[in-house]
């Protein structure tokens, strides 16, 4: 009688694991869409005090190659790797690549389209044709695409050493 009650027992124990584990798990994932709602802070701690729009970093420059500044922007695009860089989305069309001090720390892949405020360097770079095809495909780009790619870019890019997502 023994060897026939054992087994269920140990059945029933394990559903019931089975059981309690959903039920955190379906816990964890409100958790999480209530934190959603608020601020994200990522790197160093910042505020958003003096953050200008993104698209107001061209005038900024003038003729300068790097300026310490925090800017605010909608996010594009997020590498959906790791998270390793973003891009911002200017009034303009244009985008700025957004990557992050010391690859210390990472975006979350599902970033797009929440308003970002990163407070760093902006710098005037050349990025290699290797960089520029690495970046679209992280993105998601087509192989078709990412051979059109033949000429390093000059532009704008802005590395972060904090980030506020909301």
């Amino acid at each position: 009688m023994k060897k026939i009650i054992l087994p269920f027992l140990a059945i029933a124990l394990l559903a019931s694991c089975a059981n309690n584990e959903s039920k955190e798990t379906k816990t964890d994932a409100a958790k999480t869409e209530v934190s959603a709602k608020a601020p994200q802070f990522f790197g160093e701690k910042i505020t958003e005090d003096g953050a200008t729009p993104s698209d107001s970093l061209k005038a900024m420059m003038g003729d300068k190659t790097e300026l310490n500044c925090k800017l605010s922007g909608k996010v594009d695009a997020v590498c959906q790797k790791k998270g390793c860089w973003m891009e911002l989305k200017n009034n303009d069309g244009t985008s700025l690549r957004v990557t992050f001090k010391d690859y210390a720390f990472f975006m979350p892949k599902d970033g797009a389209g929440l308003t970002a405020i990163v407070d760093g360097i902006a710098k005037v770079e050349v990025t290699s044709v290797a960089d520029l095809q690495e970046y679209a495909k992280d993105d998601g780009k087509s192989k078709e695409d990412i051979a059109k790619i033949t000429e390093p870019l000059k532009e704008l890019v802005f590395e972060a050493k904090g980030v506020i997502l909301k």
